[in-house]
């Protein structure tokens, strides 16, 4: 992670309980920092650093309360670490508009899109303005409209390029009150989780990074932003990507 002092001295995660944000959670702790831990189950890693909370992506009243216990403690670090790209009954992303499925792609809004921006909603006042903050959300490449060249996987890439121009609005409105706020967009690369995990089979050697390497990349690259780069994706290592 890049050396900022001692940034974050508070960290918050909704998503604890995945592999990325697991590892992000044990990470912020091993370096010295006090970490909120969210997942619906209310499971976390262990360390002395990590207190774990309750949220559910889809109830916004479980989300305005999380904020409000964050707000005694603001933090100055604030990831969102959810998805999903496979439903809960085994269908993968579409691979033609013929698959397409209201209800199915309602579901991929609501964890990809609107879950994200309900957490922004409640976290972002909590920012202090006269701290560096950083809120950054897991997206991803193929939900870049200008690196699109294959088509498919209509629900995932509009949720995400969705996920994007929200976060993109964020930036802008909190430039306007909080000039040391970043607000991005992560994406991780290919990561050993059960997301992943039905894609696997075909990947060049050396592709696939375990949750502990991408979250030690996402976190060098959260070091290294500034408000300059604010309202945009940023990749593992830490390239911008297409919009």
């Amino acid at each position: 992670m890049a050396d900022h002092g001692t940034w974050p001295q508070r960290a918050a995660i909704f998503g604890a309980s995945g592999g990325i944000g697991g590892a992000l959670c044990r990470l912020l702790a091993q370096d010295g920092c006090r970490v909120a831990a969210g997942s619906r189950s209310g499971a976390a890693p262990e360390h002395a650093n990590i207190v774990p909370f309750r949220f559910d992506l889809l109830d916004e009243q479980s989300i305005r309360e999380a904020g409000r216990n964050l707000a005694d403690d603001p933090p100055e670090l604030v990831v969102v670490a959810t998805g999903l790209l496979t439903h809960p009954d085994g269908t993968g992303p579409e691979k033609t508009y013929k698959a397409l499925e209201g209800d199915a792609m309602a579901e991929a809004f609501a964890i990809n899109t609107i879950g994200p921006a309900l957490i922004a909603k409640h976290v972002l006042p909590l920012f202090r303005r006269e701290r560096r903050c950083v809120f950054a959300a897991l997206s991803a490449r193929v939900g870049s409209i200008a690196d699109n060249g294959r088509g498919g996987w209509h629900s995932y890439r509009a949720s995400k390029a969705a996920l994007n121009m929200l976060l993109r609005n964020f930036a802008i409105e909190m430039r306007r009150t909080h000039d040391q706020a970043i607000i991005a967009g992560l994406h991780p690369g290919t990561v050993d989780t059960s997301l992943s995990a039905p894609f696997q089979k075909n990947l060049p050697e050396g592709q696939l990074k375990t949750a502990e390497e991408s979250a030690a990349h996402l976190l060098e690259v959260i070091g290294g932003l500034t408000p300059d780069d604010s309202g945009h994706v940023y990749d593992w290592r830490g390239e911008r990507l297409p919009e």
